[in-house]
């Protein structure tokens, strides 16, 4: 039975005539966000026609009661019930939705926009750099990087890409180390989440460190290399080498640590002291300074590298924000507990 005109005043109406692409496109300059939402359920209602008209066609029929009219009621009817099934949660305006703000108008304040979401987003974390691909030749020296970073760090997507850690898994690389960035922010002056934004970047979440030929494990989270004045730990690993603009693969040594935190106190200290980043250290209140900061500095030679780590940081701030609020809500159920 076709559905009343009261329970389908919610749907979405097609927007095949002019009057409705022209409502459409006007709302999409009022409010962005919201008409992503409108176009998402657009395409996921001509979905389900398309997924109906091809259930009736694979349907047989007798051809006695088949005439242009009955096709035509037919077609409508089907047109409504695309329209009651679509924008349910869960479906696939939901992800069509997500798709286009990675990819639409609203991704240009992408950064901005990942701190608006609810705390029950769904959004995957940025792409990280495999470990093979190391971005930076921060030795004590001066000398400038040859070595480039050659995974984008790209705009959250439904999958993540092919190769892209999933938010359990870059809340877990948070956790993980947050306190010992917190600790060192606290003596360097540098941001935690831009400490674990970089050394995101560079391990893939934690998934693609540099590890010795043994598999151990070299503690080494932001890529720094072992130059001459280097006295600890090293380990001989792949990396990709900018030579005469051309990237190749080369076997470098890298700093390795006894733990984690030694990595990130070594990175505050070279990025600290280094007259080499004095410009970085002069704009931690931003982290798209700070990024390009780096990149002038000569961190890496990826032209890129500042906008994928600038992603990166405001990643690791949503996610970092997120648990904060959810820690803040257990304690407010907690007996005795502050908020």
């Amino acid at each position: 039975m076709v559905a009343s005109p009261s329970s389908m005043a919610g749907s979405p109406h097609l927007a095949a005539s002019g009057s409705n692409l022209a409502a459409l496109k006007a709302s999409a300059r009022r409010d962005p966000k919201g008409a992503i939402r409108e176009v998402a359920k657009q395409f996921e209602a001509l979905f389900m026609q398309e997924l109906m008209k091809s259930m009736r066609a694979s349907t047989m029929s007798s051809g006695l009661l088949d005439n242009q009219a009955s096709e035509m009621a037919t077609g409508m009817l089907d047109q409504q019930y695309a329209s009651q099934m679509t924008g349910l949660p869960g479906g696939l305006a939901d992800a069509i939705a997500r798709q286009l703000e990675g990819r639409s108008g609203a991704a240009a304040a992408l950064p901005e926009g990942w701190r608006q979401l609810p705390a029950g987003s769904r959004w995957q974390p940025v792409q990280a750099q495999p470990s093979g691909d190391r971005s930076v030749n921060a030795t004590a020296a001066a000398a400038p990087s040859t070595s480039t970073s050659s995974t984008a760090s790209t705009a959250p997507t439904g999958s993540g890409g092919s190769s892209g850690p999933g938010l359990g898994a870059a809340s877990r690389f948070i956790d993980q180390h947050r306190a010992s960035a917190q600790a060192v922010a606290a003596e360097s002056g540098i941001p935690a989440e831009f400490m674990l934004a970089q050394a995101a970047h560079e391990t893939g979440w934690g998934r693609r460190d540099i590890r010795a030929a043994d598999g151990s494990p070299s503690n080494n989270l932001f890529g720094i290399k072992a130059g001459p004045g280097w006295k600890g730990p090293v380990v001989v690993t792949t990396t990709t080498e900018v030579v005469n603009g051309q990237a190749q693969k080369v076997q470098a040594a890298f700093r390795a640590y006894a733990t984690p935190q030694e990595s990130f106190r070594d990175y505050a200290r070279l990025i600290s002291t280094s007259p080499r980043y004095a410009g970085v250290m002069q704009v931690t209140n931003d982290a798209q300074a700070f990024a390009r900061g780096l990149q002038r500095a000569g961190y890496a030679t990826d032209p890129d590298y500042a906008v994928k780590l600038g992603r990166v940081i405001q990643t690791t701030r949503r996610l970092v924000d997120q648990a904060d609020a959810s820690a803040a809500s257990a304690r407010v159920g907690v007996p005795g507990a502050t908020a």
